[in-house]
């Protein structure tokens, strides 16, 4: 009979079951079904958890306490409605400005893996340049419209460190066609160093650059990153 049990478990993938259900105790075959029920379904969240975590691509975050108190928020936005991702529900943007080091990335992290631990969400991290470098190769091999359905099944999509790097024109016009597939469908956080006066900078044409600017600001909240770089300062302290 254990082995059958086993063998039918194992055909209907339950996994938890097949392999401690002898260990579950019960006053009744109710409770005793009911337990063997939230094991299997808190193991299966489980396993979806962290597969989300694996295909995010977040980096880690670091062990110091994030600086509330050094960020400009928009009306509106609170501590409390960026890390339950309620901006993720009605479908906003988060554009992050700041220097370099000022915690933009660490933040974007955080909400991150809030949005994953506690709505199983799905979220993609990229850096500006490295989905620009996915887009390119998935371009060139032919399989773009699969790289976009990816995109267009995410919850949220962070972009890192826009304007750090200036785009070519084909890497410039396939990021647009992520942020307008994006746009009034689902959540993007944007990093950046550069004010939207110099995004030309990086776009290379004022109307695509225009066109940028006008889908992730409607919709939008910008957050405005002011303290001094804490890589500088953990540089200093350590020299």
């Amino acid at each position: 009979m254990e082995q059958q049990i086993k063998e039918y478990a194992k055909r209907l993938k339950l996994s938890w079951i097949r392999q401690h259900y002898n260990e579950v105790e019960a006053e009744s075959n109710e409770e005793f079904l009911l337990r063997l029920m939230e094991n299997e379904i808190e193991q299966r969240e489980q396993r979806r958890t962290n597969l989300l975590f694996s295909q995010s691509g977040l980096p880690k975050v670091p062990s110091v306490p994030f600086k509330w108190d050094e960020i400009e928020y928009t009306h509106g936005v609170t501590k409390d409605y960026l890390l339950n991702g309620e901006f993720i529900q009605h479908k906003e943007n988060l554009i992050f400005y700041g220097r370099v080091g000022t915690g933009k990335t660490f933040l974007a992290t955080l909400i991150g893996l809030n949005a994953i631990q506690h709505s199983a969400m799905n979220i993609r991290f990229y850096t500006a340049a490295g989905l620009v470098n996915r887009l390119l190769d998935a371009n060139e091999k032919g399989t773009i419209g699969r790289f976009f359905k990816q995109i267009e099944k995410l919850d949220l999509l962070i972009i890192d460190e826009l304007g750090y790097i200036p785009l070519h024109k084909q890497g410039a016009e396939l990021l647009f066609q992520v942020i307008s597939m994006c746009y009034e469908m689902k959540s993007l956080i944007i990093t950046t160093n550069l004010r939207f006066g110099e995004w030309n900078h990086v776009f290379g044409d004022p109307i695509l650059t225009e066109a940028v600017i006008d889908r992730l600001i409607h919709h939008s909240h910008l957050l405005v990153f002011k303290g001094p770089s804490n890589r500088m300062k953990e540089s200093m302290i350590q020299n």
